[in-house]
């Protein structure tokens, strides 16, 4: 139930479009997490909401609480045994009941005493929600594809920025060791100069059909109009909310190219040094696009038949989301793995030790990162500039394939050149869901 001292959700959207709000810093001192307890004093202490607690949160958010220095003290999900879900595990973290559950996460976000948000719902929502958590003064971890077009992207970038907020991108290889071993050793030039990368990605999908309607739940089961969101309205069906959203064009990103090039197109433009550009062109192949730089670097954007099984072209014992690197002295590859393999043998030779280390799945690091900015306000590791460039990139990639022919980006406009059609792709429109 809304609290009558709350805004609508109409106010609270034209409250938070019509001013920007007040840059601050969270309740917290930028010191060390120190005690006998081993917990953070509240000084010290990053109040977290969550919005979203489906499959994917139940991973990020243990992680994210086990840092000392963060405490979650409410939960927003449209689903009732979601919200029951994720009140269950946050009060046996706090170690009492304390926990607050929304249904409407516009409720979390006008309290006061929340400093950051983890969203986590599906990638319809993921833009829309951090650009109204950020309007409400809130520091933003957002998961990935952080917006489902290049409009959005840009948008929450923007606001980002306006508001002063810190932003990290749940694209959570930025801080993995193996992942950054490897950036590292294309930067000092152990493989010479770098020539192609290589990112691997799922065979891009559209589906726009709809499935078969079924009677619509009580919204304190299922609040169906905001599970929608900003999506187009159509009937509903309980395997939308249960996960079978994916690769439905009206939910989705990027033809689902977003799903792992998120990760691994975001790495080949961190290889390639080009955080703050992107492509010029891209163009579609039968099992692949070919992206090229300004520089002369080719980016090769290879599709997975089977990306959680047999991946022929890569090596199996690296794992998933694999991306290669090839130089004119050698060529590296890294995956979920934790592990790295460099060739040939004599370049290999000529190395350190290469590490071994936790799988790329881990998000342990990267949410550290988050809670290290959000106290001394420094970008992140996957920043609002960071995602943007490297989303406009998969989200390029993928209107490449879906119109099935060469397009050309302008990297500083972020448009295509001369293509009418391919530009107002770059937007959709979005239902209005305040009522």
């Amino acid at each position: 139930m809304r609290h009558n001292s709350l805004p609508t959700r109409r106010q609270f959207i034209q409250t938070a479009a019509a001013s920007t709000a007040a840059v601050s810093t969270p309740l917290i001192l930028p010191a060390c997490v120190t005690g006998a307890t081993g917990k953070a004093t509240p000084s010290e202490r990053v109040t977290l909401g969550v919005i979203g607690f489906g499959p994917r949160c139940k991973y990020v958010l243990p992680q994210m609480l086990s840092h000392p220095d963060v405490q979650c003290i409410a939960v927003s999900d449209v689903v009732g045994k979601r919200r029951a879900a994720g009140k269950d595990l946050v009060d046996k973290q706090n170690g009492n009941t304390d926990c607050v559950v929304y249904r409407d996460f516009l409720e979390l976000l006008a309290r006061k005493d929340i400093d950051a948000v983890l969203i986590a719902t599906g990638d319809r929502w993921h833009a829309p929600a951090s650009i109204l958590a950020a309007k409400a003064g809130k520091d933003v971890y957002s998961e990935k594809p952080c917006g489902i077009t290049i409009g959005l992207c840009q948008e929450l970038s923007e606001t980002i920025k306006s508001t002063g907020r810190v932003f990290q991108a749940g694209t959570q290889r930025r801080s993995v060791a193996n992942f950054q071993k490897a950036i590292e050793l294309v930067h000092t030039g152990k493989l010479g100069k770098i020539h192609t990368l290589h990112a691997s990605v799922y065979i891009p999908e559209i589906k726009t059909q709809w499935l078969p309607g079924e009677p619509t739940p009580d919204p304190d089961v299922v609040d169906w109009n905001l599970w929608l969101g900003p999506a187009p309205w159509r009937l509903y069906n309980s395997e939308y909310v249960r996960g079978s959203w994916r690769g439905f064009y009206d939910f989705d990103s990027g033809a689902r190219l977003l799903d792992w090039g998120a990760h691994t197109i975001d790495l080949c433009q961190w290889a390639n040094k080009a955080d703050d550009t992107m492509p010029l062109s891209f163009e579609p192949g039968e099992k692949q696009i070919t992206a090229m730089y300004a520089n002369g670097v080719k980016l090769v954007i290879h599709f997975l038949e089977t990306p959680f099984g047999d991946r022929p072209g890569w090596i199996q014992s690296l794992g998933t989301c694999p991306v290669r690197f090839e130089g004119d002295e050698g060529w590296l590859e890294v995956g979920d793995s934790g592990g790295l393999e460099v060739q040939p043998d004599s370049l290999k030779q000529k190395l350190p030790p290469l590490p071994q280390a936790e799988a790329g799945i881990d998000v342990k690091a990267h949410t550290r990162n988050f809670l290290d900015c959000v106290k001394s306000r420094k970008p992140t590791a996957a920043n609002e500039d960071v995602m943007r460039r490297s989303h406009i990139a998969c989200h390029a990639a993928a209107m490449s394939w879906m119109l099935n022919r060469k397009l050309e980006l302008d990297p500083v406009k972020e448009a295509f050149v001369n293509d009418d059609e391919a530009n107002r792709l770059r937007t959709r429109p979005a239902r209005d869901w305040a009522v």
